[in-house]
């Protein structure tokens, strides 16, 4: 058995138990080894729901695809109630619930689900500024005029809403905010701030910023990871080239700076100390969006080598020295992720998004099972 297949069927009977612990709520992050729980109401749940399809197109075992089956119908309810909607990651709930459950099934409730998803975040478009706004209502004095890269990752559920509808608005914003992100995100030594500010107003570019971040101008490697796998996406959908230098241009610089075991610090610009806190998630995102990149690479472009290296210590270090593997009892299959180091929020702690890019990133490598951000061929 192959070091990927051992994690993958570690991560597989590891999702089984969990289906029983959970009783239907959703994972988010951990305390004291323990998932905490919510009742889908945050950013996260699609995660969740993202493990336990993957698991069922691995396995075919029907209780995947019942639990899998259980999270849709809890977000239909969510989207019926709007029940914390007003944010721009409708893209990471609905594409690995209702969206992979129309790529795996065909099921056109799920398609319906799913485009009316779409929908909901086209609410978060700005037509004065021309970009999506991540947080807080219209308006807001703090949130208002502000992007963040993590958006990278929410926009293929527009792309997509596209491809299903030929409404070319939807296609027309998801260009317009990854353009805008490209130029005011993406720095010029390929780093990347976490957020940006525009007047709301005006349009006219403010500062950038972090959120969570070590400090505005450093480079948070979550967001650095983000942007690797949504650029490599949004190049899928469009075919700009520019998109696909974006993510390559980023790869090379989370992969330039990782530690001696390969696997992110929480910020790449954090003072180093033995305390200094990883993110093993940023670390699995960035591996699930190396895939992606290399995808889309000529078998003799100069830079496959040195990214498809990258990938490989990376996904070792995750499995060999971050993974769960040998704790049967881990609720979690990756230690020391990190969500909020600078807000003291999870700073060492199981991330179920980091579990999910983990699990995607072994299936794409052993067995060619893609993730839910793109229809399949």
């Amino acid at each position: 058995m192959s070091l990927w297949q051992k994690a993958i069927e570690d991560a597989v009977q590891k999702t089984k138990a969990n289906i029983g612990k959970f009783g239907g709520l959703f994972p988010h992050v951990s305390e004291n080894g323990k998932y905490i729980l919510n009742d889908n109401c945050d950013w996260t749940e699609g995660f969740w729901s993202g493990i336990l399809w993957l698991c069922y197109e691995h396995t075919k075992d029907e209780a995947f695809r019942e639990a899998a089956m259980q999270t849709v119908e809890s977000f239909k309810k969510r989207l019926e109630a709007h029940r914390v909607l007003d944010h721009h990651d409708i893209g990471f709930l609905y594409s690995l619930s209702a969206k992979a459950q129309w790529i795996i099934e065909r099921d056109p409730a799920a398609k319906q689900l799913a485009l009316e998803a779409a929908d909901v975040m086209m609410r978060r478009w700005r037509p004065k500024g021309r970009y999506i706004q991540a947080w807080g209502p219209e308006g807001d004095p703090e949130n208002g005029g502000r992007i963040i890269i993590d958006c990278m990752m929410n926009l293929p559920l527009l792309y997509w809403a596209y491809e299903q509808t030929g409404k070319k608005e939807y296609l027309d914003v998801a260009v317009t905010h990854a353009d805008k992100s490209r130029r005011f995100l993406v720095r010029g030594d390929d780093s990347s701030y976490h957020t940006f500010y525009f007047d709301q107003e005006t349009g006219e570019s403010l500062r950038g910023g972090t959120h969570q971040g070590y400090q505005d101008g450093s480079t948070w490697t979550r967001g650095q990871a983000w942007g690797i796998y949504g650029f490599a996406l949004s190049y899928r959908y469009t075919k700009n080239p520019l998109y696909l230098e974006t993510s390559r241009r980023m790869a090379r610089y989370f992969l330039e700076r990782l530690p001696e075991d390969d696997v992110a610090y929480w910020d790449f610009d954090a003072p180093v100390t033995p305390e200094t806190k990883r993110d093993s998630s940023a670390s699995a995102i960035a591996s699930a969006g190396l895939i992606e990149l290399l995808s889309h690479l000529d078998a003799e472009d100069a830079d496959r080598t040195f990214l498809e290296d990258g990938l490989h210590r990376s996904m070792k270090s995750l499995v060999g020295n971050y993974s769960t593997i040998g704790q049967p009892d881990a609720e979690g299959l990756l230690e020391h992720g990190s969500y909020s180091v600078r807000g003291g929020a999870a700073p060492d702690d199981y991330m179920i998004w980091g579990d999910y890019y983990y699990l995607e990133a072994l299936l794409r490598m052993e067995k060619g099972i893609t993730g839910y951000w793109y229809e399949r061929s």
